[in-house]
């Protein structure tokens, strides 16, 4: 996460983008960039020491100048593996502590389907926390949408619907008719 916030961070200023695109023509030194820019060389001493930190700009003195390139290859890296699927759906996960993720990894494919339901209730918990977030929304769903929410998921719907009851996460009206997300405090308010 902190090298995801680094490197967007580094490319969210438009100066810096801009010493970035002239980074890609040739090296420039920062008197160079800062008569371009119409900028004062502390500005763009500053703006490349960012680029430096994340680790797409790196730097050489040459006689009496900083002379800075771009480390083009670094950054398609660093873009390829930030970018990449797997990354993308870790940020979902971040605020997940280590044994749900540990759980997550051991029941669901690659795709985030589930493949098997486990015998530990605290581990079919996380499975059904994680099922919750599709359910964010705040109103009462029939059977019928559990069921075609879930479905992307896991085939066994049913043990899904009965383990939001039994867990304490969803309440069904006595008819059976609808579902609603139970509200507790610190919870979203679904």
């Amino acid at each position: 996460m902190e090298t995801l916030i680094s490197f967007f961070k580094a490319l969210s200023d438009p100066n810096r983008l801009r010493i970035v695109g002239l980074l890609a023509h040739r090296p420039h030194s920062v008197e160079e960039l800062a008569m371009v820019l119409d900028l004062k060389a502390p500005t763009v001493s500053h703006h490349t020491k960012k680029l430096v930190g994340a680790g797409l700009v790196q730097g050489q003195v040459d006689g009496h100048y900083h002379v800075y390139s771009l480390r083009l290859d670094q950054m398609q890296a660093t873009a390829r593996q930030l970018l990449n699927k797997a990354s993308i759906q870790e940020l979902a996960e971040e605020g997940t502590d280590a044994y749900d993720r540990k759980v997550l990894a051991a029941f669901l494919d690659d795709e985030g389907r589930v493949v098997s339901i486990p015998m530990k209730r605290k581990k079919f918990d996380v499975l059904l926390r994680h099922a919750l977030r599709l359910f964010d929304d705040a109103q009462e769903w029939t059977e019928r949408e559990v069921n075609r929410r879930l479905k992307p998921l896991t085939q066994d719907v049913a043990s899904f619907r009965r383990g939001f009851i039994d867990h304490g996460y969803m309440v069904r009206d006595p008819a059976g008719a609808s579902y609603r997300r139970v509200v507790t405090p610190g919870s979203s308010p679904s």
